[in-house]
């Protein structure tokens, strides 16, 4: 038994298919296959079920996956203890970002990166907050990129910046010309948002909820280059992100909010919800980005510089 094929039944375990498995770890699916019987041999135990179209675990396998992911977390740890030791600045660092803010932040925050920290090699990966965050429980991400908050004692949380939503609607759209709004404007609007599993699909929910929006569910995007597209052809309103407005465009008009009167409850990193005190000021629907990383992490001096050095190219 060796970490190699740990980490093949483990591939396994996550992809439920020996093929995927294998491409996942970069090697032919009968090489993967055979490493995986002879470690079932060598336990002298059945650990997957084999069919046509799955793998699934039995119960042993449950078990000895779980032990399993434990121990190639440490292993990863231990590999991290040295590396800081060995250059504390520099070497590998593995680095998920959620999809809604990944193209548009990384170009701000790579020259930086890149200049304050030269020999930092950052694997990056995108994915959905869930996806993502199981990833970094798992010991197979560094730190992660998102929206805060995010659940857990177990992780270290620095926040990063604060991004601004701008009501986005096509050019003939009968508020386009307006200079601002308020979250008041979203009163029957028909809000184009992303398919389930993206957070900037809650918050934005969240916000129509509190209002008299309603979700436009004939079509739900899986991108936000999607949802801008179809607010051009006038299908419906979105909220965009602000470091996802871009260039000034002949076809959606991107309309900053303002301050509107009312008493705020925070809801998964955004401001949204009024009372009936009409006297209070309420902040513009925006969402919190921070970087998370596990308490446990060997790295943690390094992830507390990095955490510096983009909050610093985002305040730039």
């Amino acid at each position: 038994m060796n970490l190699r094929d740990l980490r093949y039944l483990v591939a396994v375990a996550r992809h439920k298919h020996f093929g995927k498995a294998a491409e996942a770890c970069f090697v032919s699916q009968p090489t993967l296959s055979t490493q995986i019987k002879k470690l079932e041999e060598f336990l002298d135990v059945t650990l997957i079920e084999r069919s046509h179209r799955q793998a699934l675990l039995t119960p042993a396998g449950e078990a000895v996956v779980g032990q399993a992911e434990r121990v190639l977390r440490d292993v990863d740890e231990l590999v991290g203890i040295a590396q800081a030791h060995r250059d504390p600045l520099g070497g590998d660092l593995r680095l998920g970002l959620i999809p809604t803010v990944a193209p548009y932040l990384l170009p701000k925050i790579l020259p930086s990166i890149r200049k304050a920290l030269p020999k930092l090699n950052l694997k990056l990966s995108e994915g959905q907050t869930a996806s993502i965050t199981k990833l970094l429980d798992d010991g197979e991400l560094d730190a992660l990129i998102l929206a805060l908050p995010i659940e857990g004692e177990h992780v270290e949380t620095k926040f990063l910046y604060r991004e601004p939503f701008y009501f986005a609607a096509s050019r003939s759209h009968p508020k386009a010309d307006r200079k601002s709004v308020t979250v008041d404007d979203l009163d029957d609007e028909r809000v184009l948002l992303l398919e389930d599993g993206h957070c900037l699909r809650d918050q934005a929910l969240a916000i129509c909820k509190s209002h008299n929006a309603t979700e436009n569910t004939n079509f739900r995007a899986t991108s936000i280059e999607t949802l801008r597209q179809m607010v051009a052809a006038n299908v419906g309103i979105t909220l965009m992100p602000a470091l996802a407005v871009g260039p000034k465009s002949a076809a959606v008009r991107y309309i900053p909010f303002r301050a509107a009167r009312g008493t705020l409850h925070a809801t998964r990193g955004t401001r949204v919800t009024r009372s009936a005190d009409r006297a209070s000021p309420c902040e513009a629907p925006h969402r919190d980005i921070g970087i998370v990383w596990r308490k446990s992490a060997a790295r943690a001096a390094l992830l507390a510089r990095l955490a510096v050095v983009i909050a610093e190219a985002c305040a730039d």
